[in-house]
């Protein structure tokens, strides 16, 4: 028979070959296997798989020797302490993104209400964070596609966080004369031709919101423009972006009329997400 030990370390050695993070991943699938956690693995190491199990457990890794992502064999990933459901409708939540969250915490009062719009919600991983750390605040989670936005929904009644809306639309356009006191967007912005696409994760996630056109820069520069209107007064916008935008996206907010425009950087120290404050008059 095959003990729990035996088991993840064969995986890791299989998975070793494609992914970095062997042993994590096997841990994963087999938790996800035996519907326990992580740590119970290494509680019980010398616990004998089933048959059943064994065969389960390596069909999943052979899926994700195949290249499927972890979170959509299991259909679940972790974002800022909250379990999330994910679906091949929805990018998978990732620690970077975790940035943003932080960076707008210092920014929300934390006992006053607030208007919070987050744009490309996804699976509702940065508006259910914010919502949950904040609960006087209000989050509007938009989103295009109405399949991201079940997922979202379904994650929002997992966590009863009744101060988020989900609406269907393009960026602010289902928003009417909403104003927000922030604006927060994780956006697509890969270039079309970039060799990332073909790599990790991403070939198995939705291509409308990982690119965008005119060098992964068209829907940031349209939530830049149109979130000026969108703002009260000194209101806050903060965009993610990718590794290499930092300069030309810190540009747009500029041209836009924002202040107290800055660059931040993520734990790896690469450049991850602009943030600035719309002017203190809105004409």
């Amino acid at each position: 028979m095959t003990t729990i030990c035996n088991a993840l370390n064969t995986a890791a050695t299989t998975l070793a070959a494609r992914h970095d993070a062997a042993m994590l991943e096997s841990e994963i699938l087999l938790a996800y296997t035996l519907e326990k956690t992580r740590t119970w693995l290494y509680t019980w190491p010398e616990r004998e798989l089933t048959a059943t199990q064994l065969t389960r457990f390596n069909a999943l890794v052979e899926r994700r020797l195949q290249g499927e992502p972890s979170a959509y064999i299991t259909g679940e990933r972790e974002f800022w302490s909250l379990p999330l459901e994910v679906t091949p409708d929805t990018l998978i939540p990732r620690p970077e993104t975790e940035l943003l969250i932080e960076l707008a915490l210092e920014l929300i009062p934390q006992d006053a209400p607030c208007n919070i719009a987050d744009l490309g919600t996804g699976s509702g991983a940065i508006a259910l964070a914010l919502a949950s750390e904040r609960p006087c605040s209000h989050v509007c989670a938009v989103d295009a596609s109405a399949d991201a936005l079940a997922v979202a929904a379904r994650n929002r009644a997992r966590h009863a966080l009744n101060n988020v809306t989900l609406c269907c639309g393009d960026w602010l356009d289902p928003l009417s004369e909403q104003t927000f006191q922030m604006i927060v967007s994780n956006p697509p912005y890969i270039r079309e031709d970039d060799a990332h696409l073909d790599q990790g994760d991403l070939p198995f996630e939705p291509r409308s919101a990982l690119v965008a056109t005119d060098n992964g820069l068209d829907d940031i520069r349209r939530i830049i423009a149109d979130s000026r209107a969108r703002l009260v007064a000194n209101g806050w916008l903060l965009i993610e972006h990718g590794y290499d935008q930092s300069i030309d996206v810190t540009q747009l907010f500029s041209q836009h009329g924002y202040h107290n425009v800055t660059a931040h950087r993520d734990l790896s120290g690469q450049p991850r997400v602009v943030s600035g404050q719309s002017p203190s008059t809105i004409k």
